[in-house]
């Protein structure tokens, strides 16, 4: 999370141009969005016992167990003349490079549009605390069901986009990590979320690997944006600002239990 920000930072003063980022998790780590409540939502006693990482992430959106994955990040400035101003179409532009990605692994993805007042409204007030479990604009699906988790923030005029692309989920495990009001009422969300979404290797005969997701995204992003993407090692001074980055902020926990 800190080289997140930190790749927002350097490219809102022009030292870095706009940036695509992937990465994995080590340990497992359960992120939560910005706003969420930890306390009301999350049973940090799970977290300790699975011996899971805690950060609260810079970006909105609900909580995310990081395991078997491909996590992305997007950094982009709000000028740049191929994002719109609306934080909806910008989503759309940039998850683009997503949809091609998963065209790459052979997947037949799309994006879902909420349209009925109903879908609108569970934008603004999602019942669950689980990100995957959440509704969202240009949500990527195939067969119906969620198949990319995504979240954005807007800070000195950069856009960060980062989200989830998972191989497996552990659902057992991902649900133990929150509070309900009713042990009745995390079978039934449980449920509901194996209707909602799906994992990439619940689609495919072949398991994906790291290197395969890692080189279709990459694929997918240059095809769906129209760019070409140039790799990018951080400086032993840009390693440091991380480092003072992550002690200051996303290890400490005023910040990650704040709210």
């Amino acid at each position: 999370m800190a080289l997140d920000e930190a790749l927002l930072n350097w490219h809102s003063s022009g030292a870095i141009p706009p940036t695509i980022r992937f990465y994995g998790w080590n340990p497992a780590t359960l992120s939560i969005g910005y706003f969420q409540q930890l306390e009301k939502e999350i049973n940090m006693e799970k977290v300790k016992e699975k011996e899971l990482g805690f950060v609260r992430r810079p970006t909105g959106g609900r909580g995310v167990l990081h395991e078997h994955e491909l996590t992305y990040s997007v950094i982009v400035s709000e000028q740049h003349p191929a994002m719109p101003a609306s934080v909806t179409e910008a989503y759309r532009v940039i998850s683009t490079g997503l949809l091609e990605g998963f065209k790459e692994l052979g997947l037949s993805a799309y994006f879902a549009v909420p349209e009925s007042k109903q879908e609108k409204e569970a934008l603004k007030n999602p019942r669950s605390s689980v990100c995957f479990d959440a509704p969202s604009w240009y949500e990527l699906v195939v067969e119906g069901r969620k198949i990319a988790g995504s979240a954005q923030t807007r800070q000195k005029g950069v856009i960060l986009q980062h989200g989830s692309i998972v191989f497996n989920f552990d659902v057992d495990k991902l649900f133990d990590l929150f509070h309900y009001r009713s042990n009745r009422l995390r079978e039934r969300m449980q449920q509901q979320f194996l209707k909602k979404a799906v994992a990439i290797n619940e689609l495919r005969e072949k398991p994906v690997s790291m290197q395969e997701a890692v080189h279709a995204f990459k694929s997918g992003f240059e095809k769906g944006l129209g760019i070409i993407l140039e790799p990018y090692t951080l400086t032993a001074e840009e390693e440091k600002e991380v480092q003072q980055l992550a002690k200051d902020r996303y290890e400490n926990d005023e910040w990650n239990y704040k709210r």
